[in-house]
């Protein structure tokens, strides 16, 4: 076995950190239009007044969150030079916290002594509330609430409740600034009348990033995170070029130069190279199916191995119904009773949210109206890699036999 001293001498960087998802740089780059709408919605928060409610929208990795975190920690660090502002601010990542009442209990439990929270269940939701406003009130000031992945929060009663807490006086002392952040451009659309009303949100959307915007995306965080001279000159242009194939995805192209990074490291290379880039590329996608697949019930799985007989045999895109017909083929092998058809083709609309599967609209007129239709959006013999605890339990389709 090796020393750590000798293989610590060929690491290329100098602060791998700043490439992880956490890291803020000092500056954000190819995000001008997008901060400066940003900075003049929080702008009166530096006069002493409640901002307005702000929705930022857009794809994931187009910089949503890395923008929050930029101009919010601007904006507390400019308070602190004056005496008469008090600024607060918390980021909740609802994947997390999935409901009003858990949001709610934690920011009952950030305000409050670590001696002196509450537990996450026992109380009514109404309690709770009262909690909260308890302990806004007690802190005061302007306090600017991060909903990030808002999507995923199962009920909306959160989102009213703060948007009127003083309207209702259930605060006096505080008052509250919400920051929406989601994927889904429709999110707004399936909030109730009432809570729609009561935000009068400012909406910024974020664009994607193109080719040359994720270059000088990368090229900043190369200067802080590697050695000088230690990537090839093509590794930047090739990852900005994934990234920008991956829906201008930066948070991809970046994980994508630290994967390639790190094998370099592991094999202690003189040099990053774009050798290393398109390996990484491909443990990266291998890696992200494994986790999607991994995440799913049987049932979700037989789905995923029901199109990926059809991909097979050339049958793709598929409609929801010749899925079906393969899936309940499947389960009878397997004898599982299978779940309606109406269950099916709600969740593969799931699946396509997850990466793992395309969707595409179909319209074909009076004559054949709209439909959708299904197929593998990663590569085959990934997704079936992935699927290998599956194909153990049930035997191997005839049509993947030379995938596996």
């Amino acid at each position: 076995m090796g020393s750590f001293d000798f293989v610590r001498e060929h690491s290329p960087y100098k602060h791998r950190e700043a490439l992880l998802d956490d890291y803020t740089p000092d500056t954000l780059v190819g995000r001008d239009s997008e901060l400066a709408e940003y900075h003049g919605a929080l702008q009166p928060a530096i006069y002493g007044e409640q901002p307005d409610n702000i929705f930022l929208y857009g794809k994931a990795g187009v910089g949503k969150t890395a923008a929050t975190r930029f101009l919010l920690d601007k904006l507390e660090h400019n308070a602190g030079d004056y005496d008469d502002l008090d600024i607060f601010t918390e980021l909740v990542n609802c994947d997390g916290l999935n409901s009003s009442y858990r949001v709610a209990s934690h920011l009952v439990n950030t305000l409050r002594d670590p001696a002196n929270r509450i537990s996450e269940t026992g109380y009514s939701r109404s309690q709770v509330y009262e909690l909260m406003w308890d302990e806004l009130d007690t802190h005061g000031g302007i306090i600017l609430l991060v909903l990030d992945e808002i999507d995923h929060l199962k009920d909306d009663s959160i989102l009213y409740q703060l948007s009127r807490a003083r309207e209702n006086e259930n605060l006096t002392e505080a008052r509250i600034g919400l920051i929406g952040i989601s994927n889904d451009l429709t999110f707004r659309d399936g909030l109730s009348p009432k809570v729609r009303s009561s935000l009068c949100e400012r909406s910024i959307s974020f664009s994607t990033y193109d080719a040359n915007e994720l270059r000088a995306v990368l090229d900043q965080r190369r200067e802080v995170a590697f050695k000088d001279d230690v990537l090839t000159d093509d590794v930047i242009p090739l990852c900005a070029a994934f990234g920008a194939q991956e829906s201008g995805d930066a948070r991809k192209a970046l994980d994508l130069l630290l994967k390639a990074g790190d094998l370099a490291r592991e094999e202690n290379a003189a040099r990053v190279s774009e050798e290393h880039v398109r390996r990484g590329r491909d443990l990266l996608e291998r890696e992200q199916v494994a986790r999607g697949i991994a995440d799913l019930n049987d049932h979700e799985r037989l789905v995923v191995y029901a199109l990926a007989t059809l991909e097979a045999e050339s049958e793709t895109p598929a409609r929801s119904r010749e899925i079906y017909s393969r899936y309940k083929a499947l389960s009878d092998a397997a004898q599982r009773e299978a779940l309606t058809a109406r269950w099916l083709r709600e969740h593969l609309d799931d699946l396509s949210m997850l990466g793992i599967l395309s969707v595409s609209e179909i319209n074909e007129g009076s004559a054949g109206g709209k439909y959708r239709e299904y197929a593998l959006q990663q590569d085959l013999a990934v997704v079936l890699d992935a699927l290998e605890e599956t194909l153990e339990a049930m035997g191997v389709h005839t049509s993947v036999k030379g995938y596996v």
